[in-house]
């Protein structure tokens, strides 16, 4: 029997230490080769990439990247999760969200994996008298309900409890969420909030439900949705920001209404929009429970300072074209909520953009999730992302960033009068126009959108889905201006019978102008603009031309065949690269390269072809 050294198995012991020196001077010498001379010391920014919140992912993380102990589970600040045994019990809770008045959806739902419902009420959402009717046949001791209302939540309420008494379920049986959020509904809409209807409902919640919280079933009556902030363009570190001053705003009001502070505390829950990009999501869960567990210590909540959270597959990222793609974004969404710690999870359904998300989608949102759980098996471990120097370093640089945002709203007097005042309005905006830029560019790509669209494919259409809350912060989606430029060109093919054209003219061999012309083709038809690259120009149909090809046949034939091309009537001619000089290529309008601004070339183009 062998018995292992203490320090366990050295593997490498018989190789000397490589330092980070070695690293820089070896990545600096790949770079030379890219045609990039990159001093060794400065290798590793050359590689960085640059977040939003002023966040830098660098391309290698060690034990040098300290950050501050996360502690353990189920223990404060919570960053390893709120529980002990994490979800390895029985995983997440899987949530679906439902607007419509169908009843026979939900039960489809709850038979095939959904363990709660996410009812959206009122305005917006299920007409509050038809409740009764959409959970006929559901048992409301086994599926926590959580409601969300807007300004009908005291009557949503009333009809829910209605419900339960009913139907003869125990206190101590009622799990959920009613679902009152008075400044969400305020960054929704713009219209002022009623705390006094939400402090009546935690004040009835901890009285009558507050005994079952040890068991982990009991009623809550406030939701703190970050959601708005998110889907109006704000930055992971704004919606946390957001998120602890509302949090910090309902706990001023509750026990100003006679709540104790950990009672307030227990009577609120987070929500939180997980994204495609899982390293983000994840260190946002972690920080988000790290700062609120701060909040808690500061204000006297003790062991209360655990946020229970929900997380929801990103709606901004949710794509109108080529909707399919939606499924691999809310797996890797789904997979970033599981391992950063959230309670409960929504997958959004793939067609969830384009209206009413029929049978199909609904079966695939929630298999994702059961497929993480039960064949992943990603619930089995606690806090999978622990440990690693990346994801300990990145949660502590969002939790500063988070924090000194929640600090500049509680300088401005709180969330309440940030939003009145435009200052949240204000901040979003500004990242969501420096975000803009960047998709405009096609630096952040939308697969199937800016980056490999399918012209020919058919659209997918959906019943049309219940108008959501309006009138305060906007909403926005990744691929906004890319959807403008594409409804343009499906009013010209109703209207024409045919796409706008450009012809793309290949010159060289297919080894010189192969990669320029996938580079073009490709841009175009995230405008909706068809590359003909077959015959003549004359016979092709299109107004306009780009040439594709290597620079050094550009050097030999772009002027004569950027002439030819206008003597035979292409109205403007594009080149597929960037000019060799300051002067450019005689006879050459406009040069498309990446990195260009790809929204401002196909609106121009659109707009010369006459397409309105």
């Amino acid at each position: 029997m062998t018995v292992l050294p203490d320090d366990g198995l050295p593997l490498a012991a018989e190789f000397p230490d490589a330092s980070p020196e070695q690293w820089q001077r070896l990545v600096a010498g790949v770079l030379l080769k890219s045609g990039k001379d990159v001093p060794a010391d400065q290798a590793e920014d050359a590689l960085s990439t640059r977040l939003e919140d002023g966040l830098t992912i660098r391309p290698l993380y060690t034990a040098r990247d300290s950050a501050p102990d996360p502690g353990l589970p189920g223990f404060a600040p919570f960053v390893r999760g709120g529980r002990v045994e994490g979800g390895t019990v029985g995983g997440w809770d899987v949530r679906q969200r439902h607007t419509a008045d169908d009843g026979a959806a939900v039960l489809a739902d709850l038979e095939n994996g959904v363990t709660s419902l996410w009812l959206v009420l009122g305005e917006g959402g299920i007409p509050v008298d038809r409740l009764g009717q959409v959970l006929d046949g559901v048992y409301l001791d086994l599926a926590p309900i959580v409601l969300d209302a807007g300004a009908e939540t005291p009557a949503a309420a009333d009809a829910l409890l209605a419900l339960y008494a009913e139907r003869g379920v125990a206190d101590e049986a009622v799990r959920g969420n009613l679902g009152a959020d008075p400044l969400g509904y305020e960054a929704r809409t713009g219209r002022a909030p009623d705390f006094e209807a939400a402090a009546g409902l935690a004040r009835l919640c901890a009285e009558r439900f507050g005994r079952a919280g040890a068991g982990g079933g009991t009623l809550r009556a406030l939701t703190v949705d970050a959601l708005p902030y998110h889907e109006a363009g704000g930055s992971a570190a704004q919606e946390l920001g957001c998120s602890l001053a509302t949090g910090v705003a309902y706990l001023r009001e509750l026990t100003g209404a006679g709540l104790g502070i950990a009672e307030a505390c227990r009577q609120l829950e987070f929500r939180y929009a997980a994204s495609a990009d899982q390293f983000l999501t994840i260190a946002k869960l972690r920080a988000a429970r790290r700062l609120w567990a701060r909040v808690a210590e500061v204000c006297g909540a003790g062991g209360a300072g655990a946020q229970v959270q929900h997380a929801v597959t990103s709606p901004v990222m949710m794509t109108r074209r080529d909707p399919w793609v939606n499924m691999l974004r809310t797996t890797v969404a789904t997979l970033a909520a599981g391992v950063g710690g959230a309670d409960s999870v929504t997958v959004l359904p793939f067609d969830h953009a384009l209206g009413l998300p029929d049978a199909f989608g609904r079966r695939i949102a929630r298999n994702t999730a059961t497929i993480l759980v039960e064949e992943s098996h990603l619930a089995r471990v606690i806090d999978p992302a622990g440990g690693s120097y990346h994801v300990e370093r990145l949660t502590d640089e969002l939790a500063e960033a988070g924090w000194a945002f929640f600090q500049e709203i509680e300088r401005a007097g709180g969330q309440g009068a940030a939003l009145r005042s435009g200052l949240v309005g204000e901040r979003l905006a500004a990242t969501w126009a420096e975000r803009s830029a960047k998709l405009a560019k096609r630096r952040e790509p939308v697969t199937g959108v800016s980056d490999f669209p399918h012209l020919a494919e058919k659209p997918v259409v959906r019943e049309p889905a219940p108008q959501p809350l309006s009138g305060g912060l906007p909403r926005v989606r990744r691929d906004e201006a890319y959807e403008a430029l594409r409804a343009r060109s499906d009013a010209h093919l109703a209207a024409t019978g045919a796409r706008p054209r450009i012809y793309l003219a290949a010159l060289g061999p297919a080894a010189a102008h192969t990669a320029r012309l996938t580079f073009a083709a490709n841009l175009f038809q995230a405008g909706g603009i068809e590359p003909v690259t077959e015959g003549a120009f004359a016979d092709s149909g299109a107004a306009e031309a780009c040439l594709c090809s290597s620079d050094t046949v550009y050097g030999e034939q772009a002027e004569a065949v950027a002439a030819k091309l206008r003597a035979a009537g292409a109205g403007h001619v594009f080149l597929a690269g960037r000019p060799a000089s300051e002067q450019g290529y005689q006879g050459i309008d406009s040069y498309v390269f990446a990195g260009g601004d790809a929204v401002a070339v196909l609106t121009a183009a659109l707009d010369r072809m006459g397409v309105s």
